[in-house]
Formats: C-alpha cells, sequence, structure tokens
C-alpha cells in the first residue's frame, strides 16, 4: 500500500506483492507525489519549449544538415560521458538536493543565453528565405552556433544527473505497488508538456520574439525547484552515507557488473540503445524534413505536427498499465516495438503533415507503454542502495547511444544528398530506422517473455525480502525463467 510521505522517511513501508503485472491501483499516491508530478510536469513543459527553439534558433543560421545535427549531438553527448559518474552521486547523496541543484544551474545557464538572443534576435532571417537562398547567414553565426552548442551540452550535463537523480525519487515517493500508476502519470503529463503543450507554444513564442520560449523555460524551472524542495521526508540512499572518498572505478564497476548479470534487464538495455539510436538518427534533423518536404516554415506549424507524439503519450500513460495486465508485460513490449517500425516507415513516405502527426500519436502511444513497463520494472527489481547506479549504466547503454545516432543522422542526410537528392536524403533516416526497428523486435522475440518477466520480478521480491541484493544469474547454458518467447 501507498504511505503518506508527509513525516519519516520517505520510502516504501510494505514489501511489494507477488501479483505480477495486475498490481493494485486503489489508494492515494502521496503529497510527495504530486509535488514531484507538478514539478516535472514545469521543468518537462520548459524543455518543450526548449526542443523547438534551439533548432529553430539553429536553422536560421544554417541550412546545412550536420552542423545543425552538432547543436543535438552536443546536448546528447553528455549521456555518453557522464551516465555512469552520475549514478555514483545518485547512491551517495541526497536525491532531491541534487534535481534541485542542477534545475539551479540550468536557470542561469539559460537567462545567461537568453540576454544573448534578446541581443540578436533582429539579425537573424526567416528560416524559408534562408532555405530558398534569398537571405545570408546573419554575421557571427559561427560564433552564436558555437554558443548554442556549448548551451547544449552543458544542459545536458545538468540533465544527466538530474534526470537520473529524479527517475530513482519515484521509487522513494510511492510504493512499489502503485509504480504503473505513478509511473504512468508522470510519464504522460511529461510528454504532453514536453511534446503537446511545449512545442505549439514555443511556435507562437517564437512569432512574437525568439528570446521568449528561452526567458519562459528559466522561470518553470525555477518554480520546479522549489516544489522538489518542498517534498518532505529523507531521500539519501538507504544505507548509504556521502562520507568517505569516492572510488569511482570500483562504485560505477559494482552498478555495471549488478546490470550486466541480470540477463533481463541487460537485454532492455541494449534494446533501449538500439530503438534511441534509430530514433537520433531519424528525427536529429526533423526541422528540416518539417521545412522542406512538409512545406513547414512557421514556427506554429512545425510546433503542431510534433504534438501527435504528446497525443498518443496522454493515451498511452491512462492505458498503459491496463494493456500490461491484459496482454503481459512481453507482448505489450513486442506491440510498442512492431508500432514503432510502422510509424517511422510512414512518416519516410509521406509528404502529409496530418499523417505525421498521426504516426505520431501511434508512436507516443508505443513510447508510454514502453516506459511504463521497462521502468516500472528497474524500480522494482533494482535495490535501493544500487538504483542510482544500475539506472546509470541502464542509461549509459540505453541514452549513450543517442549521440552516435545524432552524428550519424546528419552524416547520412549529407552524405546521401548528392546520390539521392534532398528530399529524398531527409526522407531516407526514417525508412532506414523502420526497416531495422523490424530487425530489433525479431531480436527481442526469444528474450522479452511476459514468463521471463514475472519470473525476474519474483525472484527480486524475494530476494529484498530477505535482505538479499543480488543479480538473477543463470550458469552458462542454462536459460532464465520463463525463456518461451509465446508468453
Amino acid at each position: 500500500m501507498t504511505t503518506e510521505q508527509g513525516e519519516g522517511p520517505a520510502e516504501p513501508t510494505a514489501p511489494p506483492s507477488a501479483e505480477g503485472p495486475d498490481r493494485k491501483r486503489a489508494g492515494p499516491l502521496g503529497a510527495n507525489y504530486w509535488k514531484l508530478f507538478a514539478s516535472s510536469t514545469m521543468t518537462n513543459l520548459g524543455d518543450g519549449l526548449m526542443s523547438v527553439a534551439v533548432v529553430w534558433l539553429a536553422s536560421t543560421l544554417t541550412r546545412e544538415a550536420t552542423l545543425i545535427a552538432l547543436v543535438a549531438l552536443a546536448s546528447r553527448l553528455p549521456w555518453l560521458l557522464l551516465s555512469l559518474p552520475a549514478g555514483v552521486i545518485t547512491d551517495r547523496y541526497d536525491r532531491r538536493v541534487l534535481v534541485a541543484s542542477m534545475d539551479v544551474l540550468r536557470v542561469l545557464l539559460i537567462a545567461a543565453f537568453t540576454a544573448v538572443v534578446l541581443a540578436r534576435q533582429g539579425d537573424l532571417p526567416h528560416p524559408e528565405a534562408l532555405a530558398a537562398g534569398t537571405a545570408q547567414p546573419p554575421a557571427g553565426a559561427e560564433l552564436l552556433l558555437g554558443l548554442l552548442c556549448l548551451l547544449a551540452f552543458l544542459l545536458g550535463c545538468c540533465e544527466v544527473l538530474r534526470d537520473n537523480s529524479a527517475q530513482t525519487l519515484m521509487a522513494s515517493v510511492v510504493s512499489k505497488d502503485h509504480l504503473e500508476r505513478a509511473n504512468g502519470r508522470l510519464w504522460g503529463a511529461e510528454t504532453a508538456m514536453n511534446n503537446f503543450v511545449g512545442p505549439p507554444l514555443a511556435g507562437v513564442l517564437i512569432a512574437l520574439a525568439l528570446a521568449w520560449p528561452f526567458f519562459l523555460n528559466a522561470g518553470l524551472l525555477a518554480a520546479g525547484v522549489l516544489l522538489i524542495l518542498a517534498l518532505r521526508g529523507s531521500f539519501r540512499p538507504q544505507g548509504q552515507t556521502a562520507s568517505g572518498r569516492i572510488r569511482w572505478r570500483a562504485e560505477m564497476g559494482e552498478g555495471l557488473r549488478w546490470l550486466w548479470r541480470h540477463r533481463l534487464l541487460r537485454t532492455l538495455a541494449l534494446m533501449l540503445g538500439g530503438m534511441n539510436m534509430l530514433s537520433a538518427i531519424a528525427f536529429v534533423l526533423m526541422v528540416l524534413f518539417a521545412q522542406e518536404v512538409l512545406g513547414l516554415f512557421e514556427g506554429w506549424q512545425f510546433g503542431a505536427v510534433i504534438t501527435g507524439v504528446a497525443v498518443g503519450a496522454v493515451l498511452g500513460s491512462l492505458v498503459a498499465d491496463r494493456i500490461s495486465a491484459r496482454l503481459g508485460s512481453g507482448i505489450s513490449l513486442f506491440a510498442a516495438i512492431g508500432v514503432e517500425a510502422l510509424t517511422f516507415t510512414v512518416i519516410g513516405l509521406t509528404s502529409s503533415a496530418v499523417v505525421v502527426w498521426l504516426a505520431g500519436v501511434l508512436s507516443g502511444v508505443a513510447i508510454v507503454v514502453w516506459n511504463v513497463i521497462t521502468v516500472s520494472l528497474r524500480q522494482r527489481i533494482i535495490p535501493d542502495h544500487l538504483l542510482g547506479r544500475v539506472n546509470a549504466v541502464y542509461r549509459f547503454f540505453g541514452w549513450g547511444t543517442i549521440s552516435v545516432g545524432t552524428l550519424l543522422g546528419g552524416v547520412l542526410v549529407s552524405a546521401g544528398e548528392p546520390f539521392l537528392g534532398r528530399e529524398w536524403a531527409l526522407r531516407a533516416p526514417f525508412l532506414l530506422a523502420g526497416a531495422a526497428y523490424l530487425v530489433l523486435l525479431l531480436l527481442a522475440l526469444p528474450r522479452l517473455g511476459t514468463a521471463r518477466i514475472e519470473a525476474a520480478q519474483a525472484a527480486a521480491e524475494r530476494e529484498q525480502a530477505g535482505g538479499q541484493h543480488t543479480a538473477e544469474r543463470a550458469p552458462e547454458g542454462v536459460g532464465d525463467p520463463g525463456d518461451d518467447p509465446a508468453h
């Protein structure tokens, strides 16, 4: 059951049940949960504003695919470089303080860059004029693009530690019986703000002044900090203190070994890495695809067309736990991969903004179903004293590949343009991703069955109830429980 977290340690007071994916839904999620929910909603609205403002600013400075991809690469590279150290820090210090500190740094960085945009926004050409060759890049475009890359990199560094700490907070805010419901609501709100409300709002604000999305994001982050600091309870990792010298290699290695020995979570991490790399290859130049293939040269149009994902995410957040209970975790994950293969292929073949939006709806449902199942699974299986490090290793594999995909996407378009022409060079990454998703589906079938997932959960519950924090292990040549992919 979920306990009210107003007093005392903010941690579950009852062991998780072994009822499988169809867990209890009754009972309040608690005041702390709703503070975390509100903070995440605000910060993700700000992220949605930035997702449009940053690439739109880049598209007013250059039409070179690799240079625009460089901005996205700068924001994702920290996940490859800093994920493992961030996990060590998350498991040693108060996770609430870490989240608030990183958000304060983000406020300062964005506020400083907003001043730069205010000073230069009058000199920037419209992207359509730049694409048509009737306008030239502004003076100092290279310097401004460099500052944009630096901002993206520094914000990415903050986000690595912030997001890893925030995800571990959830396991302390609600009981394990309610993780699917809590994560589903949170994922839905985050995705709605990030992709449904933020992008079109950014488009409207850009029409007024390019600096407005940056300014509003700083304010939203500041409000989110206050809510995080209002969480009541202790959010230090159980049994851990901040005293003593950090043994970086040993502590990172402990998380790495735990994940690598757990066959199910290792498989999920590698699958996520493949999917995120393919998504990055396809979407890194979405702003150019929208402008030049779909003909959407206004900021509000670009913001609107990418809201389909958020609509699907909201729908998915409402039904993800029911889908998992009805179909089983394994079949739900298979379906999510298959839907993504379909949506990437459709986007790559169409010139209709409406079709792209509808494909985004399907993709949003699939993304949230995958996230709710896998994030809840990690929070339930991983011991608390290792949660930050193992989550960080998981994200190293799962998110570190985004930087690789970002670079590959830009190179693919630039290299393909002389042979395919500009339009089909922009379509090619989506078609490639759609085909590769089918390969991932074939790889997942024998490895992610529902029986295997439920067996892993039951084993973790037994170990945690007995005070044993060990990974699922199987001798060489012996399969995991539930190897039958039909389940």
